[in-house]
């Protein structure tokens, strides 16, 4: 498993029941997770210091419970990199923290390529464009969410970073755009949802619609690239599943599959967080 362990700012302080407890800069949140089916708490002192706790409705959805008042955002740093921090209406909070490992992997990759054009789709509120625009990428960040897309813009200016085209847009038009354009990208980040609608309705399903996809968002590479990731938050969707994908969509290269997570503070275990896919040019 990669660990993203190389946080200040984020903590995941204990998990247990079903719910994690963490900590987003000085403000302690409990939320719900699927993977955490064990029901042993490392500190129980802990959780009674929640500054706010997300609650599944039996009817569907849910809502935050508060202790006391939260600002209405707050920010987190890593890296050298600046987000916002928001908690919305489905336990969200507005970034990943898992995903530092692939920032961080990125940013390597990218070091010695100053310009080199980057796509990235289901872009969500931006940290890996964030993370590849500090190296100095020219990013195209792509979701079908105008709420997101400005969130993303958000963290840009508060990460200080320039060279971002956004666009509000389904991700698979796009890449028909692109490939009809002749546009090409030295890297390549995917990090779709297990459903979703682009902003006209468009169905997404995951296990339905990923081959497909993959396979022509392949055709974007530029001659001498440098990486594609994919990420997958779908429970039961296997790394392998990921590294088969890609071996038979992408051209020859390096490619590995792997479990992501965090450092559980109060057991030393690590939390599961989906799965990450890297292709690497040989």
């Amino acid at each position: 498993m990669l660990i993203a362990d190389k946080w200040t700012d984020y903590e995941c302080i204990d998990a247990s029941g079903g719910e994690k407890l963490e900590r987003w800069g000085d403000i302690i949140l409990c939320r719900p997770d699927p993977q955490v089916i064990w029901d042993r708490r490392g500190a129980p002192e802990k959780w009674g210091t929640a500054d706010a706790r997300y609650k599944r409705s039996s009817s569907g959805g849910g809502e935050w419970s508060y202790r006391s008042r939260l600002p209405e955002s707050w920010r987190v740093r890593y890296g050298g990199l600046t987000f916002n921090i928001k908690p919305m209406g489905f336990k969200h909070t507005g970034l990943f923290p898992e995903q530092a490992v692939n920032w961080d992997w990125m940013r390597e990759r990218l070091k010695d390529r100053r310009g080199a054009k980057v796509l990235n789709l289901f872009a969500y509120t931006g940290g890996a464009s964030v993370a590849c625009a500090a190296e100095g990428a020219a990013v195209t960040h792509v979701d079908a969410s105008k709420g997101m897309t400005a969130w993303a813009k958000e963290n840009a200016a508060a990460s200080g970073v320039g060279g971002i085209r956004f666009f509000v847009d389904d991700c698979i038009k796009l890449v028909e755009r692109e490939i009809r354009r002749g546009s090409r990208y030295d890297g390549i980040i995917m990090d779709p949802p297990s459903y979703g609608r682009g902003p006209g309705g468009e169905v997404w399903k995951l296990e339905d619609s990923l081959f497909s996809f993959v396979e022509r968002a392949a055709l974007l590479l530029s001659d001498d690239p440098l990486f594609f990731v994919l990420n997958s938050y779908t429970t039961g969707l296997q790394p392998g599943v990921l590294k088969n994908i890609m071996s038979l969509t992408l051209p020859e290269g390096r490619i590995t599959a792997d479990e992501i997570g965090l450092p559980i503070t109060s057991s030393g275990l690590a939390l599961p967080c989906g799965a990450t896919g890297r292709w690497l040019n040989a």
